[in-house]
């Protein structure tokens, strides 16, 4: 298969589902894909890492979660972007006229590869390897799939971009989890076991903070549609 013929699939698949004739879901999904509704969600991971981790753990999980967000964004736009100068779907002169456009959102001129589903990915990829819960794993998976489904609703990428990005922040996220638990046994000369106990993960997070986490992730996926509502039809 060559690489027009793998073109022309993306495209196809683009067409298929980009858009819709629903204010409703325009509005979802673009309130979806926006960093502020999740800043909730954010502060509460925030929480459940200072409250299970001692301080010197705290801030290495915390430095370390800034590296996997920034180095998933720069390999995708600072190095994928610029190198390939694949159009997006919206800037792209051949169908750019026929894309499905919700409030005028067209984005910069190249899409490959999608940060957002970079950045989505590596986050929960990630967080999933760090806290290990069933529930939270299954969740974030979801929360970063919809995530990347927003871009080519929005028509912003192809879904080319989106599983490239995906597989980047995938790679960021476990290579970065990998570095995390590396410096943390040189650190403490400790082996992490796992616990028995059910109250606890098995890296030793309390369940009852981990439900607490997913409370304010379901509390936000409720609100979206809300939010869409009163914002882009009433």
């Amino acid at each position: 298969m060559d690489l027009s013929t793998i073109n022309d699939i993306d495209t196809s698949l683009l067409l298929s589902l980009n858009g819709s004739d629903s204010l409703f879901w325009d509005g979802c999904m673009k309130t979806y894909t926006s960093m502020a509704v999740w800043m909730p969600l954010a502060v509460m991971l925030l929480y459940v890492f200072v409250k299970n981790n001692n301080i010197k753990d705290f801030l290495l999980l915390l430095v370390m979660f800034g590296i996997v967000f920034g180095l998933a964004d720069y390999i995708s736009s600072g190095l994928c972007k610029p190198f390939f100068e694949r159009w997006r779907p919206t800037r792209d002169p051949v169908i750019m006229y026929i894309v499905d456009v919700v409030n005028n959102t067209r984005g910069k001129d190249y899409g490959f590869t999608s940060s957002h589903a970079a950045n989505s990915f590596a986050i929960a990829t990630f967080v999933i390897l760090v806290i290990k819960n069933r529930i939270l794993t299954f969740s974030l998976l979801f929360w970063a799939a919809m995530n990347a489904f927003t871009r080519i609703y929005l028509g912003v990428h192809y879904p080319g971009d989106i599983l490239a990005g995906t597989a980047i922040g995938v790679i960021v996220g476990w290579s970065m989890y990998r570095l995390y638990m590396y410096i943390r046994k040189r650190r403490t000369n400790k082996v992490q076991r796992d616990w028995i106990s059910t109250q606890y993960t098995k890296s030793g997070y309390l369940v009852s903070d981990v439900y607490l986490l997913l409370l304010f992730m379901y509390a936000t996926f409720a609100a979206i549609p809300i939010i869409s509502f009163f914002t882009f039809v009433n």
